[in-house]
């Protein structure tokens, strides 16, 4: 029970909040209502299962924004080019993998530390992007593209199912496969996942690249929902992923965490937005309350973490040795 004390939490904040909204604002819960948000979720549950794999490689990405703007601009053209979707969605997953591996190059390879990487590669996607684009829209995009080609009704369940299939078979592989042990083993102690075989560079690479197919997939998701394709709207992302995920009750510190956790963070933080409008409060304090999230989660798991590391018998904590309570 303890080992998924941080995932009980977060449900029963999210049963709270729903329980608020039932008494304050029972008209939260129109179907429409949550349909969209359903469906306006499912791009953002699908990115936080990638930054899921690189915070439990004891790494962070910071750059996912700027490489879901390039993958959801480079889908609208390719599709504009005609090119059918059964190919545009492989090659806009292809293209996010090449911008994560760029990532996991420095990283793994180089040993540089992924924050610095990913905050130069942000700037750097973004800054192309906008001088490739200047801010243009791509309008008029083909029928076949907008929710797929089918029905707005029909397309918003592909939506959802995609983000939904993509849970399960990260979930299943993280807990069943050799390759998801690895990236626990990695987050935990490289060093000690060396001695029993595992790569670490390897699987740091692995978890760059997957984070940016996956990116490119959300972005295909959340695309699909409009005629026309706006450079800007990966803007942010990076801030509501990163909180999803910790918030979630996966460790900053990396080795620790599950999907179904993030999965229920992904809820919470997508129904704190409307949850604001309809109790009357400003919906700017959106951002607000994403960052005294991830501050209040990473605080948290630093506390536990320091609780967790045993104390050598007769050693005396710093703060003891200078009087201090």
């Amino acid at each position: 029970m303890f080992r998924y004390q941080r995932e009980i939490s977060i449900v029963v904040a999210y049963a709270v909040l729903l329980a608020v909204l039932a008494v304050a604002a029972p008209s939260f819960y129109q179907a429409d209502n949550l349909r969209n948000k359903l469906v306006s979720s499912a791009p953002l549950l699908v990115a936080a299962v990638g930054m899921t794999l690189v915070i439990l490689a004891r790494q962070i990405d910071i750059s996912i924004g700027s490489q879901m703007s390039i993958c959801g601009i480079a889908a609208a053209l390719l599709a504009k080019a005609g090119l059918p979707m059964p190919l545009v969605v492989p090659a806009t997953m292809l293209i996010g993998a090449g911008l994560g591996a760029v990532n996991g190059i420095f990283v793994a390879f180089f040993g540089l530390p992924s924050i610095v990487v990913t905050l130069a590669t942000m700037v750097i996607y973004r800054e192309a992007l906008r001088w490739w684009r200047e801010g243009a829209f791509v309008n008029n995009l083909p029928v076949g593209f907008q929710w797929f080609g089918q029905g707005q009704s029909a397309g918003q369940w592909i939506v959802v199912s995609v983000a939904v299939v993509v849970l399960i078979i990260f979930a299943w592989a993280l807990r069943f496969l050799a390759a998801g042990r690895a990236v626990y083993a990695t987050g935990s102690d490289p060093d000690a996942a060396w001695l029993v075989g595992v790569r670490p560079r390897r699987v740091v690479f692995s978890v760059f690249t997957l984070m940016g197919a996956l990116t490119g997939l959300a972005a295909i998701l959340s695309f699909v929902r409009f005629r026309s394709a706006d450079p800007l709207t990966g803007t942010g992302l990076e801030l509501e992923v990163i909180a999803a995920v910790v918030v979630g009750g996966v460790a900053i510190s990396g080795g620790r965490g599950t999907l179904v956790g993030v999965l229920f963070g992904v809820a919470l933080l997508a129904t704190i937005e409307p949850a604001l409008t309809f109790l009357g409060a400003q919906a700017y304090w959106t951002k607000a309350l994403q960052g005294a999230i991830i501050l209040i989660a990473v605080a948290s798991d630093a506390f536990d973490f320091k609780r967790r590391i045993p104390r050598p018998a007769g050693v005396a904590c710093p703060e003891s040795a200078k009087g201090v309570a």
